[in-house]
């Protein structure tokens, strides 16, 4: 991943989870980090610091981004600290909590919706004229195995907006195709070992969705940052508008 070296990537949530394995992960590829965190202050400023020690510059910013004035502020304040904007990851995103059509009120429906895929666009829009001002840039957005197949019970808000995330992905890329910003997804299964499914997911319902993958392991948050890295490099200059399935072949359409 040489080529990631000396880029300018700004990774939403990029302090908790997934998204700590992908901030990492562009570090060791050499790359300057914006760190966004909405509430893992301390593990943003551990990797500020692990960015410092490999002579990397990275900065962090807290934010809701929910919150249309916040999600600018993210982007021009990294903008004003590199000078410039390679690669965009979009990867805040929430369950919030398992609820079933019957017990769906309107508020829980727009806060999910909001957390994962209005800021989203309120992120992408901010950073896309910046994304613009390069040869090659590139987007990433997080989007799930929910998404494809519906998830488990209590996930309706959350598969919907991560199928959303899928046609935004398809969309986008042929907006921003022409300017040069590549745009692809990730959809990861299940991901062991991060809050979200330390928090949504209990022991026995992992263990049986495990023994239903046919590599017979569940996936890990650096098997996401790897292939999120992938899609962000130049390697893979003519891949736009896809989604990359993670999820040890559970689901391989």
């Amino acid at each position: 991943m040489n080529k990631l070296s000396g880029k300018n990537v700004l990774i939403t949530a990029g302090a908790q989870g997934i998204g700590e394995s992908i901030t990492k992960h562009f570090i060791d590829s050499g790359a300057n980090v914006a760190i966004h965190y909405f509430s893992s202050a301390l593990t943003a400023e551990q990797l500020m610091k692990y960015a410092d020690n490999k002579g990397q510059k990275a900065i962090i910013i807290s934010g809701d981004l929910t919150k249309e004035e916040d999600a600018n502020a993210l982007v021009l304040k990294t903008v004003e600290a590199f000078g410039s904007l390679d690669i965009l990851i979009n990867n805040a995103g929430s369950l919030v909590a398992r609820r079933m059509l019957s017990e769906m009120d309107t508020e829980f429906w727009h806060k999910v919706m909001d957390i994962n895929l209005t800021s989203m666009m309120f992120v992408t829009r901010a950073a896309s004229a910046y994304l613009a001002k390069n040869k090659h840039s590139s987007i990433v957005n997080l989007a799930s195995l929910a998404g494809r197949k519906g998830g488990h019970p209590g996930s309706l808000a959350y598969s919907t907006s991560k199928g959303a995330i899928l046609t935004f992905t398809r969309a986008l890329s042929a907006e921003l195709g022409p300017q040069g910003t590549r745009v692809n997804a990730v959809a990861p299964g299940l991901i062991l070992g991060t809050s979200f499914h330390n928090t949504h997911t209990t022991k026995e319902s992992a263990a049986a969705t495990t023994a239903g993958i046919p590599i017979q392991r569940a996936g890990n948050a650096d098997d996401v940052a790897r292939a999120v890295l992938y899609l962000a490099s130049e390697y893979d200059g003519f891949i736009s508008g896809a989604t990359l399935d993670i999820n040890g072949g559970v689901y391989n359409m």
